[in-house]
Formats: structure tokens, sequence, C-alpha cells
């Protein structure tokens, strides 16, 4: 269950339907959330008696311990709780008792926010586009694979089932996993608006409505938190590892984003003059993603494993270029027009930290707005099936191919140190760095297979 969302709710009047929730649900225990620099779930359990102290910000704990946050010396950090994600947590909820989550922001000592959280640097961002007349609204699509576990409950190679996509019952074994999923995420604020199994055997995607950036980056976190809860309840394994099994379609967060302009209350992204019905705006706005995207992509595709899912032949978008339907392309205009007109960008997969992603997807866009960009040609052929001389005379430039290539990239450019701000961009590029050299220097399967025995 989740209080009243509206804008026109004082503080006042949430933390009185907090209350009552509360008592209604017997929520005993209290998890304030919050994410590191990867966007990985981390949250402090207090009782329902000191929510007068967790509505304050009052409940301290210890950054140093936190991957990028602060250091030893400087370890005090608070959390304020954003008071329209308070929600029960269906799979809590007992005879007489129950449990509730918040999602916070994180402050400093003084009360200012923490530079190095992740939620406060998409925050900045939204005030940002405010600042130019817009508010940000992002639909991303998750998908995710279930696998068998083993007798400890680690997870094994054996996916869930061997369906194929948009496959019912009986060989898609997962419906009843969804349901539940959907029934969880449903108690706790989501609109659902599609489930079905993917291209892959075990792959699966849920998608829920679009929202405002932050609320949707809240979502995204707390989404992949119910999924990978439930799928344990069953015995399985849920996973949003872009490219779990070689030979098979990857993973992939689809993100949808759109401008309104605030002032004249419509879509920014609309103009029934234009020939693709796009404003000016719009082009702008896919002019700044093409031009930056070698510089984010670190951050959209931030493992070792995304570029094995960046591939030609498997559905992820692998040359820089865009269309209004094409879904090569790595940017693509979904056919919906009007109040509905939304970008597409089809690289980031779902182990990115939504904040960073969001922000730093929204930032580039705005880049090329704020500096009048103006977008190439649409390309509507197919891009996967030409060669490496026909993508060489249409100009069209290649993604990174793996992740040192995608850091260089983002070390050198200026749309994630003008996105992040100092903290976060440098801890970013030395988490980045620390995983490069640790995939480097392991000997992998691979290795052992093709060297021990030959040399």
């Amino acid at each position: 269950m989740t209080v009243a969302t509206g804008n026109s709710l004082t503080k006042a009047n949430r933390v009185a339907e907090i209350e009552e929730v509360i008592k209604e649900k017997n929520v005993e225990l209290l998890h304030l959330q919050f994410v590191d620099i990867e966007g990985i779930l981390k949250h402090v359990t207090v009782t329902a008696e000191q929510l007068d102290s967790v509505v304050d910000g009052k409940i301290m704990f210890d950054g140093s311990s936190i991957q990028g946050f602060s250091p030893i010396n400087k370890s005090d950090l608070y959390l304020q709780p954003d008071l329209r994600s308070f929600a029960v947590l269906p799979w809590s909820v007992e005879e007489g008792y129950s449990e509730a989550r918040f999602i916070c922001s994180v402050k400093n000592p003084d009360g200012t926010d923490f530079d190095g959280d992740p939620r406060n640097v998409l925050k900045r961002t939204v005030e940002r586009a405010e600042e130019q007349g817009y508010a940000i609204n992002v639909g991303p699509e998750l998908e995710f694979f279930l696998f068998e576990t083993d007798e400890t409950g680690r997870p094994t190679q054996q996916t869930q089932d061997f369906a194929g996509y948009f496959e019912p019952s009986p060989h898609d074994n997962g419906e009843k996993v969804r349901l539940e999923i959907y029934r969880a995420l449903k108690a706790m604020g989501f609109t659902i608006e599609a489930s079905h199994h993917e291209v892959a055997r075990g792959q699966h995607e849920i998608n829920f409505k679009y929202s405002d950036a932050l609320t949707t980056a809240d979502n995204a976190i707390t989404y992949k938190w119910v999924v990978k809860t439930v799928a344990k309840k069953f015995g399985l394994h849920a996973t949003f590892m872009p490219k779990p099994i070689a030979g098979e379609n990857g993973s992939g967060m689809h993100t949808n984003i759109s401008l309104f302009d605030i002032k004249k209350g419509e879509n920014a992204f609309y103009d029934t003059n234009d020939e693709k019905e796009l404003s000016a705006t719009a082009y702008q706005f896919i002019a700044g993603l093409l031009t930056n995207v070698k510089g984010f992509a670190a951050v959209t595709n931030p493992l070792v494993n995304s570029y094995k899912r960046l591939v030609p032949g498997y559905e992820a978008p692998c040359y820089i270029a865009w269309s209004a339907s094409n879904r090569s392309a790595l940017i693509r205009i979904p056919a919906m027009r009007g109040p509905a007109t939304r970008v597409e960008i089809r690289c980031p997969d779902p182990t990115a930290n939504p904040y960073l992603a969001f922000a730093i997807i929204a930032s580039a866009g705005l880049d090329g707005v704020e500096k009048g960009l103006e977008a190439p040609d649409s390309f509507d052929e197919d891009i996967f099936s030409m060669s490496a001389e026909e993508l060489f005379l249409q100009e069209i430039d290649n993604l990174p191919t793996s992740l040192e290539f995608a850091v260089a990239e983002f070390e050198k450019g200026e749309i994630g140190r003008k996105t992040f701000g100092d903290h976060v961009f440098s801890e970013y590029i030395d988490l980045k760095r620390e995983e490069l050299d640790s995939f480097r220097t392991t000997v992998h399967g691979w290795e052992l297979e093709n060297y021990q025995t030959k040399f």
C-alpha cells in the first residue's frame, strides 16, 4: 500500500496518511532505502516508533562503508525519506504484522544534499531541465532472466523455462512468477502495462507506466528488488545481467524519454507541422544523444558483460544512428504521437544505476537543446544486415565495443563531469577501473579450455 502522491498534499497530510497506514497494517519495521554508485540497493531498518525521527531526517549511517561515498574522517551521513515512496511490503504481511519502506536521499550533517548520492545527481538534472522550462518523463523497459538454483540456493546455468517470445504456458513456466511480481508491484503503487516472455529462453519483461524521472528511477530500483525477492520465493534466481547466456539475446533497458513544456502544458517533442510530427526540440534532443552517447555508454552499459550484449545478431543496438521506426538503430521514435511522443534509446541495460543513467541521458539530450545541435537524417534501412563497407560509406559509427573503451570515452568527454559533479565522476571512474583490472588479471574458463592443453 502506498500513500497519495498529489503535489497538493502537505508534508503534514502525508505524514498523517502514513501514520494511518502504519496503524491499519500493523507496520512494525521501516526500511530506509538508498543506492550506492553502482545502483545497488542499501537499507537501514528502524522501528515504526521512530517515524518522527525518520521524517525529520535524523537517521544517520556510516557513509565510509558505502562504495564511493565518504572518507572515514567525514563518514556521518543522514537519510531524508521521500514521503511519496512509502509502501508496505506485500511479502511481509502477516496476521498483526508488516513492514514498510521509504526511498531516501542522502544528506550531509548540515542538511545539504550529499554530492555522492546518485539520487541527488538526478535531482540536479531535473532542476536543470526545469530552469529551461521542461519536466523530464521517463519510461524504461527492464528485461531479466530466471534461473534454477542448486541445493544451496546458488544460481545455476539452467533457465527456468525454454519458451520463446510471447509464448504462453505450458511452454512459459514463468507466468506464475510474473503474476506474483505483478501483484507485489501493484500493491506497492505501480501501474503495470504489460507482462510477457521475452525472446531468449528464461527471459522475461514486465512493463510499468512512465512517470517523472525521479519517480521512475525509484520505481526501477524497486522493480529490480521486487523481481529478485519474488523469484527467490519460487526457488529461482532473477538476474538483470545483460548477457548471462552466450548465443542468446541479452537483457536491455530500453529507455523512453520526453520533455514536457511546463509553460505551454504540452509535450515538447510533438509538432503537427513536421513531416515526422517531431519538434525542433526533439531533433535537438536526438542530436545531443547521438553526439554524447560514446561519452555516456560507460554509465548506461556499466559492466564488462554489457558489451557482450552489444554485438550484431541479437537485436541489441551497436550502431550510432536514429530512425522514426527502425529497431536496428540506437535511437528510434515509437509510432505514437501527441502527448505520447517520445525518444527511445535502446542501448542501456538493466544493470545501469537508473538515477545516473536517466540523469546522463537527459543531460545529453538537454545539451543538444541548449546548443541547438542539428540531428542527422534518420536512417530507415536495416543496419544489422549491412556490411562493414556499407556502414563506412554511410558514415555510421559504432558504440564502444568494450568497457575499457567506454570508460576512456567517459573520462575524456564533457557530459560525465557536467552531469555527475566531481565527486561521483571521479569515484565512478575509479570503480570501473577496479572492475576492469580485476577482469584483466583473472584467468577465465575460456582461456583454460583453449590454452591449457594446447600449449
